[in-house]
């Protein structure tokens, strides 16, 4: 499960020719690894998300990403976060991280959530259905999927999704996790009780302990174990070796995208910003709301692995 995980949000770097994006991945994922990161993830998405870049800026495919990241590292779990369930036909992607588990040597974990970024559904011309379809599609391909990956061989004719006798062979070699993202009291936290080995929150700090509680009704209204299931929060972070330095990477990463000095003021506030100290004090705070672990990415220096594995040390030492 994800104590500290590290996810790439971004591969449009300054200085970095496209050539050389994945080289550079390559070393980020081997500082995470030496810092104290124990998974490593990649966002599932076409297009760069509103906040961090432009539709157009350089986005490579996840899973085939996660693969071939998988040659170059040894001990962090690799997962998506989180895989937008409608971009692909649930046995096909119980294919694929059974695939990932077996090139990772048993490292995969499957990140999924119902889809959210209509852009790219309508850009790909991949059905964006309403909020409850996709709801409905998820908890069918979960149904699917997860007793594909347990040996099984499900049928279901859905309202959404048929298939017949679906045969994943080989299987995964090892028990690969389940992690549900998302915050949604009534549907997401229900899922995440009901199927899901772990919850990736993405809310703020003070709503924290009332997601916490609406997962704990789930569970006992299910009858499931509250503590079998490991609760993370997605943290947006920009460090740099001194406050002053982490502002200017801030800056930086606005200039590179032509954005105005008021976005980076309207940023500020949304991210968790500042030296090793005060990151770790951040930290900390969400660690007392009853988190078990934190998944942090580092969209301004990402590209730069040596503040790669000092955002590792310094949150490993916060979450102790």
């Amino acid at each position: 499960m994800t104590r500290l995980g590290y996810q790439i949000p971004n591969f449009t770097y300054p200085g970095v020719d496209p050539a050389d994006i994945f080289p550079n991945l390559v070393e980020q994922a081997k500082a995470a690894e030496a810092s104290g990161f124990d998974r490593v993830l990649l966002m599932d998405h076409f297009y760069q998300l509103p906040g961090i870049g432009d539709p157009d800026d350089y986005m490579l495919e996840c899973y085939t990403t996660l693969a071939a990241l998988a040659q170059h590292t040894s001990t962090v779990g690799l997962s998506s976060l989180v895989t937008g369930n409608t971009y692909r036909n649930p046995a096909i992607l119980a294919k694929i991280i059974t695939a990932l588990d077996h090139v990772s040597g048993g490292r995969a974990t499957l990140g999924i959530g119902s889809g959210w970024f209509e852009l790219e559904h309508d850009s790909y011309g991949i059905p964006f259905n309403s909020f409850t379809e996709r709801f409905e599609k998820l908890e069918e391909a979960l149904n699917i999927i997860l007793p594909m990956l347990n040996g099984e061989r499900p049928t279901l004719d859905g309202k959404h999704y048929q298939v017949t006798d679906a045969i994943n062979s080989p299987g995964p070699i090892s028990k690969i996790p389940v992690m549900i993202g998302g915050s949604g009291e009534k549907k997401t936290l229900r899922m995440v009780a009901q199927y899901a080995d772990e919850s990736n929150l993405t809310c703020g700090l003070d709503e924290v302990p009332r997601k916490l509680d609406a997962l704990a009704a789930h569970c006992e209204r299910l009858g499931r174990d509250r503590s079998e299931i490991k609760v993370t929060k997605l943290l947006l972070m920009v460090i740099g070796r001194t406050h002053e330095d982490a502002l200017a990477s801030l800056d930086t990463f606005a200039e590179t995208h032509g954005w105005p000095k008021e976005v980076v003021e309207l940023m500020i506030p949304q991210v968790t910003l500042g030296d090793p100290d005060t990151i770790g004090e951040a930290v900390a705070d969400h660690m007392a709301a009853g988190l078990d672990g934190i998944t942090l990415n580092l969209p301004t220096v990402c590209h730069e692995p040596e503040l790669v594995a000092l955002a590792g040390t310094t949150v490993d030492a916060a979450i102790g």
